[in-house]
């Protein structure tokens, strides 16, 4: 046997060694993630809770994207054909929450999934459960949870000026913008698998209102303005034994899809509890301007 048909035998064996030891991950890089945004109505108006519009802004931008990403929006209601979510690596609900919380309604096939290891993301109104059962869900799927009478609801300009080292923060550099940014959430005493992801110390005047269901309490007094700790305002939650899952309280207001930061650290932590890597400068996508985030909400009404 000559020495060339020697090294050609051994190049192909090591080639059928490497396949043979890791046919999973090869199977996993090929394979294609389907990503379904469920969208709430729109409630409040042109240019808040855009639900509709954020989700096909979010989605299209997924797709833009590629990299065997396959993201679809279901606009205004519950699928009445499931099928499309029993096909998906990860879930976006960007809906109301409260008496019109969409997720709830569907609990028990959401808790069927999320047990599978398919990844979950609740973005702004729809982080808001009763407690108990609801707010039980919400802790086991995505770690956290907007309770009322202990979470509240101000619009203010929350500066992120540091980011943790993570998949959702790659490519996000420090930011300030203003949101209706929720804050003292209701979160595991061990927090275990929760990364708060953006973090700020609100500012005296968020809880200038009287006491009241979403507005102040004493509990939020005293964590805030006696000891001035910083508020988990997004966060990535690595489910025990399988699965990832999200948290977003921004997005009340439309616009601010357009701040790159903004809008790569949603895309990064989709594509996150999808299963998928985040590339190091994360998700790239078109910086939208306000013509064409208006002409979108526009063609969706």
């Amino acid at each position: 046997m000559n020495k060339t048909l020697k090294v050609s035998i051994a190049c192909l064996l090591l080639a059928y060694q490497t396949l043979a030891q890791e046919p999973g991950k090869k199977q996993e890089e090929a394979k294609t993630r389907q990503i379904v945004f469920i969208a709430g109505p729109d409630s409040h108006g042109k240019g808040e809770h855009e639900h509709n519009g954020g989700c096909t802004l979010l989605a299209a931008a997924l797709n833009a994207y590629g990299h065997g990403i396959h993201a679809a929006v279901l606009r205004n209601a519950w699928p009445q054909d499931t099928t499309v979510l029993d096909k998906a690596d990860a879930i976006v609900i960007y809906a109301d929450g409260g008496g019109d919380q969409l997720l709830m309604k569907h609990a028990a096939h959401i808790d069927k999934l999320v047990k599978k290891g398919v990844g979950l993301a609740v973005l702004h109104f729809a982080l808001e459960v009763p407690e108990g059962t609801q707010g039980n869900h919400m802790l086991s799927w995505i770690g956290g949870y907007f309770e009322i009478n202990w979470s509240v609801n101000p619009s203010w300009v929350a500066e992120f000026k540091t980011l943790p080292d993570h998949p959702v923060t790659r490519g996000v550099q420090p930011f300030s913008i203003q949101d209706e940014w929720y804050y003292h959430l209701r979160f595991p005493t061990s927090k275990s698998g929760i990364t708060p992801v953006l973090a700020a110390v609100p500012p005296a005047e968020t809880l200038n209102r009287p006491d009241g269901t979403h507005s102040n309490n004493a509990g939020v007094r005293k964590d805030v303005l006696e000891d001035k700790k910083p508020q988990t305002l997004a966060w990535a939650f690595d489910r025990p034994g399988r699965g990832r899952g999200f948290g977003f309280t921004g997005g009340h207001f439309h616009k601010n899809w357009g701040n790159d930061n903004y809008r790569r650290l949603v895309l990064n932590a989709i594509v996150w509890t999808a299963g998928m890597d985040v590339p190091p400068a994360g998700i790239p996508s078109a910086t939208p301007t306000e013509d064409e985030l208006n002409a979108l909400t526009k063609q969706l009404r």
